[in-house]
């Protein structure tokens, strides 16, 4: 009996200590309130700090305060689709690391272009316990419509990530999947991550065009929906 006693008092001590950490735990951060501080900080050290606008120094702010909340290799699978599976693991990862430079250097654009911007993030639709969440936000803009900038965003091992990114309605991640897939068809898996790193070495930061029209996507939307200029 005495045996049985001490067990119960050693299970109810463990039992209490679980609970205790549990509230002293923080809360879990809701994926909308991250990307706004996010977004918040990195806007406001562009704003402030001119040479951060610098294409390399921009790169490495983006490394450190946004790459982590990012899923590339996610976002890698949704642009190959099927053709994901005939890579192999070694490819894999010379895919991801590729397209991850890609979409850095693309969304490292957007910001730029955003400076000066204000970013509102909208209020979270989602019912309590869900795992993927779309986090709504627009840039005000004078004289026009509000840019819609979106995030689709799953829970996981890492906390939240975004998987996806929609510049005004269009998937910044489905937009290469055509592409893709038609250099895959012509010159496999190998050639698909030539063709990124011949890409991404054209898109070198002392290697940038100012020609618009050689920007990555999300400019040629965020361009099309802008005023013209006089």
């Amino acid at each position: 009996m005495r045996k049985l006693l001490t067990a119960l008092c050693a299970l109810l001590a463990l039992a209490s200590l679980r609970v205790g950490a549990q509230l002293l735990a923080p809360a879990p951060v809701r994926p909308d309130a991250m990307m706004s501080v996010l977004t918040v900080e990195v806007m406001a050290i562009l704003d402030k700090d001119a040479s951060a606008g610098r294409a390399s120094e921009l790169d490495r702010l983006l490394e450190r305060r946004i790459v982590p909340v990012f899923d590339f290799e996610h976002m890698t699978r949704i642009a190959l689709a099927r053709n994901w599976r005939l890579a192999s693991p070694a490819q894999q990862l010379a895919l991801v690391a590729q397209f991850k430079t890609l979409l850095v250097r693309t969304y490292s654009q957007a910001l730029l272009e955003f400076r000066g911007q204000a970013i509102d993030y909208k209020p979270l639709r989602a019912a309590a316990g869900e795992t993927e969440v779309t986090v709504r936000s627009a840039v005000r803009r004078p004289g026009v419509e509000p840019l819609t900038i979106d995030y689709d965003m799953a829970d996981g091992a890492a906390g939240w990530q975004v998987y996806d990114v929609k510049i005004a309605g269009v998937s910044l991640v489905l937009a290469y999947r055509e592409s893709f897939a038609s250099i895959v068809r012509t010159s496999g898996i190998d050639g698909l991550v030539k063709s990124l790193e011949d890409k991404n070495r054209q898109n070198e930061p002392a290697a940038r065009a100012p020609d618009a029209a050689k920007l990555a996507p999300v400019l040629l939307i965020y361009g099309a929906s802008r005023p013209s200029q006089p």
